[in-house]
């Protein structure tokens, strides 16, 4: 590929509600680690990083900004910009956003937008489809990429192409029209007719392309967002989107708002392996069942199964399944989930039942991630809590108080220089510190390994919200 850089506009939102337990509001599905060793948002990052590629543009929001930078870091990758939405607003204000940044620094960007959430096993194929869409897209055409369907699939939207010699082009073609996600019986007839392609939600366009086709179909939407920019800040590393203007953008996809309303649409199709990973089936097909069907992850074992997958993510607990046929089983340290494998979209239904008897396993799991590291809650009685905290190396909690709850500190592993109202002192595994009501405190990992430690909390309310922040070198407003 030649010319100048596309700018990658990685779209890391969403909360992936078909793959709970796994997948929660802290902890949405481009962070879990589903199908390898890498999240599928670093498998985004991963595909992008090459010569004919600048530095990606992330679009994530308030709650995930420090889970993208430490995930980033882990691959030794470093974004161009993290736009930091202030409220989720679906994906048309996000693309718009990071099309009128784009267009500030090269009013001439190619942006390519990607969703944080598929995968492509294939990078350098995709690669290669994505410069033969470059030309058409910097010709001014609003480039989607269509993946070639295996299968009649009701989760997904579709792309009709003039007549099935199409499919198989190796250059953009004209698009004949959207058509939203169908019912069984319309999937198959697609896909025997051959002349439709998946939806992947995958964009290569001008950023010059893209602020016109909002002025033309969405003007509302424009003018809201780019008032969001221009009252934009730079904080520690992040963009943050103005409220004001933000919060009047319309929630919207960005097929709906100016996809399948312009005229200047073509389609690039791909022929590899893509999938959007949206439910726990897909999960099992493209983890590689085994001669039985089975795909088995994590300490599971399966006896007389047959198309199931068994999943444990809890390091010391087994999960064994027994004469299970077309079966998901997936054990986390505080849910586990039992259901037919055809049953996997239906989770939405699960979750939101959840939400509604306030279960906080709806919306969050046990362990939660801060930009210092992480914490796990193990247990919570009336009165107190005890939580595992591991400090990254060359990081540090905030300088903080606590109006209700006493702390006793054990160090595990690790050196922790730690600060008690005017003391301090470095402390090593094996030791102990108790952190009184009302003191002003600190820990700090000063050295190049994790700090690992145990916290008894002790007193009559244990929210995280119980905490005067007096100093945090994240710049954060939230709890710690």
């Amino acid at each position: 590929m030649t010319g100048p850089k596309i700018h990658p506009v990685i779209l890391c939102g969403g909360a992936g509600t078909r793959l709970w337990p796994t997948s929660r509001r802290n902890q949405p599905k481009q962070f879990a680690m589903v199908i390898d060793g890498y999240s599928l948002f670093q498998h985004a990052i991963r595909m992008v990083d090459a010569e004919a590629f600048a530095a990606p543009v992330v679009v994530t929001g308030a709650d995930q900004r420090f889970r993208v930078m430490e995930q980033m870091g882990r691959i030794e990758r470093a974004p161009g910009v993290i736009i930091v939405e202030p409220d989720a607003r679906n994906t048309a204000p996000a693309v718009l956003s990071a099309a009128l940044h784009l267009h500030s620094v090269d009013s001439d960007a190619l942006m390519l937008v990607l969703p944080s959430d598929h995968r492509i096993p294939d990078g350098e194929g995709f690669r290669a489809a994505v410069a033969a869409a470059a030309d058409r897209a910097a010709a001014g055409d609003l480039v989607t990429f269509g993946i070639r369907p295996v299968r009649p699939e009701t989760g997904y939207g579709y792309l009709e192409l003039s007549d099935p010699s199409a499919m198989a082009a190796g250059v953009p073609q004209s698009l004949v029209r959207f058509v939203e996600k169908p019912d069984a019986i319309k999937a198959q007839a697609m896909v025997d007719a051959g002349r439709h392609l998946w939806n992947a939600g995958i964009f290569l366009m001008s950023v010059r392309a893209v602020i016109a086709a909002y002025g033309a179909h969405a003007p509302d939407i424009l003018a809201a967002v780019d008032d969001a920019v221009a009252e934009a800040r730079t904080e520690g590393g992040f963009l943050l989107l103005g409220k004001r203007g933000w919060l009047q953008a319309t929630s919207i996809s960005v097929d709906f708002a100016i996809m399948e309303k312009a005229s200047n649409l073509a389609v690039m199709p791909y022929n590899g392996a893509w999938s959007d990973l949206g439910d726990w089936a897909s999960v099992w097909r493209d983890g590689g069942p085994d001669d039985e069907g089975n795909l088995l992850v994590g300490d599971s074992l399966a006896f007389d199964c047959r198309d199931s997958m068994i999943r444990s993510e809890v390091p010391d607990q087994m999960v064994v399944g027994l004469d299970l046929d077309q079966m998901v089983v997936v054990a986390t340290n505080d849910a586990v989930l039992v259901a037919p494998r055809t049953s996997s979209q239906r989770l939405s239904m699960v979750v939101n039942e959840l939400r509604k008897r306030e279960r906080a396993e709806a919306d969050r799991g046990r362990r939660d991630h801060r930009p210092w590291g992480w914490y796990e809650s193990v247990a919570v009685r009336e009165g107190f809590q005890v939580k595992q905290i591991v400090v990254s190396p060359h990081q540090a909690l905030s300088l903080q108080s606590h109006n209700h709850r006493a702390e006793h500190w054990i160090i595990l592993s690790g050196n922790a220089r730690i600060t008690i109202d005017d003391g301090i002192q470095d402390i090593g595994a094996g030791g102990y510190v108790f952190i009184p009501l009302g003191a002003i405190h600190r820990l700090e990992n000063v050295t190049d390994e994790p700090v690992v430690m145990v916290e008894v909390q002790i007193g009559n309310y244990l929210g995280e919200d119980d905490i005067i922040r007096y100093s945090d070198r994240y710049a954060r407003v939230e709890a710690v």
